[in-house]
This record gives structure tokens, C-alpha cells and sequence, in this order.
């Protein structure tokens, strides 16, 4: 197993932070007090959104278990980025939501840079997976 400086670790424990908090301030109001009853898909990445702040709580404490949590965050963001958001602005087609979701997004590259990669190579991609039988 690789180790995981301490600092790498505090790293981590502040970006689940952010994610807890930043979600906290923008997502739970609405899911407390909501204003009218919500579409579909606006109340599943409500709900979705809110799960994840959650979570997030969770890699404070276990910021190495909690990985797919960040690497979730990082993939979604980084799909929305390439297939949504820049080809809007490309096309300077943006409305004002999709400019907050651009820069919500854009906040995302903190991600690659606290994931301690040679622990998720050494523990999700080159560990021998779980038996199937």
C-alpha cells in the first residue's frame, strides 16, 4: 500500500470540505424549504447534490475511503465541462445558468491535484478486484 503524506491528507479533508460546504449553502436551503414542487430532473440533482454533501462529510474523517467521492465529482464535472459548458461558451450561447454551472464546474480542477494518484493506481486500478464467485 502507498502512503499518503499527512499534508496530502489534510488536502483531501479540504476539499471534501468545500464540497460539503459550498453544496451546504447552495442545495440544503432548497431542500428544506422548498419553494413549489420541483420537475423531475431539477429535484433529482437536488437530491443527488445533496447526497453527495453528505458524503463528502464522510471524507473528513475517512478522506482516503471516500476517493470515488472526489473522483466522481471530478468526472462529472469534467464530462459537463467538455460536452456542455465550453462548447456553449465556444459558441457564446450562454445563459446565465449555464455560466454558474461553468464556474461551479471550473472550481473542479482543485480535484487532480489533491487525488493522491498513486494510491488510486495501487488501490482501485492495480489491486486484484473483489471475487465474483
Amino acid at each position: 500500500m502507498t502512503q499518503v503524506s499527512l499534508p496530502r491528507l489534510y488536502a483531501l479533508r479540504a476539499a471534501y470540505l468545500l464540497m460539503s460546504v459550498g453544496l451546504g449553502l447552495t442545495i440544503w436551503p432548497g431542500i428544506l424549504h422548498p419553494e413549489k414542487p420541483w420537475p423531475l430532473m431539477y429535484g433529482v440533482v437536488q437530491c443527488v447534490l445533496a447526497a453527495v454533501s453528505l458524503l463528502a462529510l464522510l471524507g473528513l474523517r475517512y478522506p482516503l475511503k471516500m476517493l470515488p467521492l472526489l473522483m466522481f465529482e471530478l468526472i462529472w464535472k469534467g464530462m459537463w465541462l467538455a460536452l456542455v459548458g465550453i462548447p456553449a461558451w465556444q459558441a457564446g450561447g450562454m445563459s446565465a445558468g449555464t455560466a454558474e454551472t461553468l464556474l461551479a464546474c471550473g472550481m473542479g480542477v482543485i480535484f487532480p491535484l489533491v487525488i493522491p494518484w498513486g494510491h488510486v493506481w495501487t488501490n482501485y486500478v492495480a489491486a486484484p478486484g473483489d471475487r465474483w464467485r
